[in-house]
């Protein structure tokens, strides 16, 4: 005799999702991960790409650096877009004499600057014959030496690079970084007593004679001046990825010799 089977119970059965519910999954999917990136991004870190020379020799063109956006505490330019939502600061952190500052331009808040912080509220700043003095006293700049740079228009550019011995802020050590000087004439190297007004900072490139800071201080497009403290977006913190980008993006097999790695993973300072 034959024994009859009962066909499997719909229960025990995995029935094919539909389109409707794989749709709805993946949509789920990509709201959480934009809104952990959107935290991350606005709360801890943020990704940023050095596009010129300014900040040679500490920064090179092509060096990706994260930036920490806690340490400054959060305005409304920590926040994607910088909706209008509130003035000033929240949590607010003092930033130190030496950082390197991501930071919003005066003349346009919608571009990010980073320079070094070099001057806060109450400091006399000025630069006489290339040499920069704080609060009426010189900084020292040690062991001069021979330094070529490649700009972003790939221009080489020599000069001499020093190590700058900057005093640092509320009782900190020195904080010792390289500069590089072009020239000692110019505007930018005789510049008036700049003294910092409350709620602002002064900022400098590292690449003295290339970058467009707060010694401008007039109209033109470029002139930085003081920046309010409102501007600051984060501290940059360490440089991730480089590379030198000297031919187009296509030519592929220029990439492996490209990546800077010896600057992959340093610290900033």
């Amino acid at each position: 005799m034959t024994k009859l089977e009962h066909p499997p119970s719909e229960a025990g059965v995995d029935r094919p999702a539909s389109t409707g519910q794989v749709i709805l999954e993946y949509a789920r999917t990509i709201i959480v991960v934009v809104l952990i990136v959107t935290v991350v991004r606005t709360f801890l870190f943020e990704s940023f790409v050095i596009p010129s020379g300014s900040m040679i020799p500490t920064l090179q063109v092509g060096d990706y650096i994260w930036v920490s956006k806690y340490s400054y505490g959060y305005s409304k330019y920590s926040l994607p877009f910088s909706p209008n939502l509130f003035e000033g600061r929240i949590w607010p952190g003092t930033p130190h004499r030496g950082d390197v500052a991501v930071f919003r331009f005066t003349k346009d808040t919608s571009v990010d600057y980073v320079k070094r912080i070099v001057g806060l509220p109450g400091d006399h700043i000025r630069v006489t014959a290339g040499h920069l003095y704080l609060n009426d006293k010189p900084v020292p700049c040690i062991d001069p030496h021979p330094y070529t740079a490649v700009d972003e228009s790939q221009v080489s550019m020599e000069g001499e690079a020093c190590e700058e011995q900057l005093p640092a802020s509320d009782g900190a050590g020195v904080v010792a970084h390289q500069v590089l000087k072009l020239m000692d004439d110019g505007t930018q190297n005789n510049t008036p007593d700049y003294v910092v007004p409350p709620g602002y900072f002064f900022a400098m490139g590292d690449n003295r004679d290339d970058s467009a800071d707060s010694r401008f201080m007039g109209d033109g497009p470029k002139d930085l001046g003081f920046v309010p403290m409102e501007n600051l977006v984060g501290k940059a913190q360490r440089v991730f990825f480089s590379i030198d980008s000297a031919h187009p993006g296509w030519q592929f097999w220029y990439w492996p010799v490209e990546i800077r790695w010896a600057r992959l993973l340093r610290s900033v300072t």
